[in-house]
């Protein structure tokens, strides 16, 4: 397999699947430029070796055919200001005016292929389609870890057409090494914090990292079902009451593995969803009816932080609470506040993934702050599932 710094991209077309999947305003606007940022290195590297960078990637999710709104020649300009030069944007990802744009490139330019997912092959994994897309390239570098949990035709299927001229670009490299250091080898104490809103989706998630973790704080939703599992009263919280099981089979299996299933012991509760609610807080095991927990306690706030202090490797996915309502939201702050303190202390390594927790963290200007930020939000809860990725396995050759 080949490696980024060991390649010579010197006058070679590098296809490379890039994710600028970002979010646009109505003006059609970059309002977060997080992934496009993530792969300036992997881009600058080709360009700065005279190479020629052909970039495609899917923005959005388009049902039938091109849609003006999911055009990526709205990423264009802003690619085009962090890069400081002019990015050339191809009408289609395919075709014969496209392949001639391809072969046009001058060494050091950049061509920017349109949305993928204009075509249904691309989700499809369609082989030819992928076979249309490698024409384009003497060599292609995935730097998409965001979309590496899908058997795509970019992200995957293509690989095939590449059987030694295949690579990770610095994005997937720095991926795949700083998941590796909280999955495999972790300093202990290793303490994973899972947030969010249910349990069934981070059940396997859970249940894997008991085989590396010492302590699993458990904070956000999820939290009440596991309470009303164990038969307390979570007056009107979020619960998944077909998981309660499940909850069980958790915190059975924490035993088991001498793992610290560590739950709130006391609650932020609301009398009603919204910013201006009346709040008390309440044990978590006694939430009156017509009350709901919207954040973690303060006495949870301080257990929660003391482990982590106490912690060499941490990783961090979902929130404590309803941190988009800032009455709601020091749980989740102070976790990810002390993230960067002990990161800046040098004590911890601190992983940050998952759409909200990412969000979190930029909401307090922290993402500088701790080790690691993720860009893959599903591609990385499947990556500490223990899932092979299939983007993963194509560059690999598994």
């Amino acid at each position: 397999m080949l490696n980024i710094n060991d390649t010579n991209f010197s006058g070679k077309r590098a296809l490379i699947r890039v994710d600028f999947n970002v979010p646009l305003n109505s003006d059609r606007e970059v309002t977060d430029d997080t992934r496009i940022r993530a792969a300036l290195p992997t881009i600058k590297k080709v360009i700065k070796d005279g190479g020629k960078a052909i970039l495609m990637s899917h923005l959005g999710r388009p049902k039938n055919g091109p849609e003006e709104k999911y055009s990526l020649k709205h990423i264009a300009g802003k690619l085009g200001e962090l890069l400081g030069t002019t990015v050339k944007v191809a009408p289609n990802c395919v075709g014969e005016e496209v392949k001639a744009m391809a072969d046009e490139l001058d060494k050091g330019q950049i061509l920017l292929l349109e949305n993928l997912r204009f075509h249904k092959e691309e989700t499809a994994g369609d082989e030819f389609f992928a076979g249309q897309l490698a024409e384009l390239g003497d060599i292609y570098v995935n730097d998409a870890f965001g979309t590496a949990h899908r058997e795509h035709a970019s992200t995957a299927v293509i690989a095939r057409f590449f059987p030694e001229n295949k690579l990770f670009g610095y994005l997937m490299e720095d991926e795949i090494k700083n998941i590796g250091r909280v999955l495999h080898g972790a300093k202990s104490p290793v303490t994973a914090i899972i947030g969010g809103a249910k349990v069934s989706s981070k059940i396997t998630i859970i249940q894997n990292l008991m085989e590396v973790a010492d302590n699993i704080l458990i904070g956000g939703g999820m939290a009440y079902t596991f309470v009303r599992a164990m038969k307390g009263k979570i007056g009107d919280s979020l619960v998944e009451d077909d998981k309660l099981e499940t909850a069980l089979g958790i915190m059975e299996l924490a035993k088991r593995t001498n793992t610290n299933l560590i739950l709130p012991t006391d609650t932020l509760c609301a009398d009603k969803f919204s910013e201006d609610a009346n709040t008390r807080v309440c044990p978590t095991n006694k939430i009156p009816d017509g009350w709901m927990g919207l954040d973690i306690g303060p006495a949870t706030i301080k257990s929660f932080l003391k482990v982590i202090r106490e912690s060499r490797t941490i990783l961090w996915n979902g929130p404590m609470g309803v941190f988009e309502m800032e009455k709601f939201s020091t749980g989740t702050e102070k976790v990810a506040r002390t993230l960067a303190d002990v990161t800046l202390a040098g004590s911890s390594f601190t992983l940050v993934g998952g759409g909200d927790s990412v969000a979190a963290i930029n909401k307090y200007n922290l993402a500088e702050k701790v080790s690691y930020v993720s860009t893959g939000g599903g591609a990385m809860l499947e990556y500490l599932e223990g899932k092979v990725l299939p983007g993963i396995a194509a560059i690999k050759g598994e």
